[in-house]
């Protein structure tokens, strides 16, 4: 069983930069092909990003590309989350997921993802 802590989120001005940090534990992580969700108040849960299991795939919705840049560690058994140039509408509780399939069949569905982090809120005010 994989277990997932995120970490990171807060309180940013419109512009601003966070990052965040998703700590991965109890299996091999490095196996595993690695999403970042959100989730904003009275909305679905929405695809942000993935990330293959070595790194050399990437993923990333339309309404981030250029502002958001997801990346991983294998060594410290973490997947991050860039996130630049922040807006109002980025306002979300944000989720890191893990899939035991490859990321070209996990892609953006995050049925496809088997083990969720308990999120992290990101607050952009404007």
């Amino acid at each position: 069983q994989v277990q997932l802590v995120e970490s990171g989120g807060g309180l940013v001005q419109a512009g601003g930069s966070l990052r965040l940090s998703c700590a991965a534990s109890g299996g091999t992580f490095s196996s595993y092909a690695m999403g970042w969700f959100r989730q904003a108040p009275g909305k679905e849960r929405e695809f942000v990003a993935a990330v293959s299991w070595s790194g050399g795939m990437t993923y990333s919705a339309d309404s981030v590309k250029g502002r958001f840049a997801i990346s991983r560690d294998n060594a410290k058994n973490t997947v991050y989350l860039q996130m630049n140039s922040l807006k109002p509408e980025d306002t979300a509780v944000y989720y890191c997921a893990a899939a035991r399939q490859p990321l070209a069949y996990a892609g953006r569905r995050s049925e496809r993802y088997d083990y969720w982090g308990q999120g992290t809120q990101v607050t952009v005010s404007s």
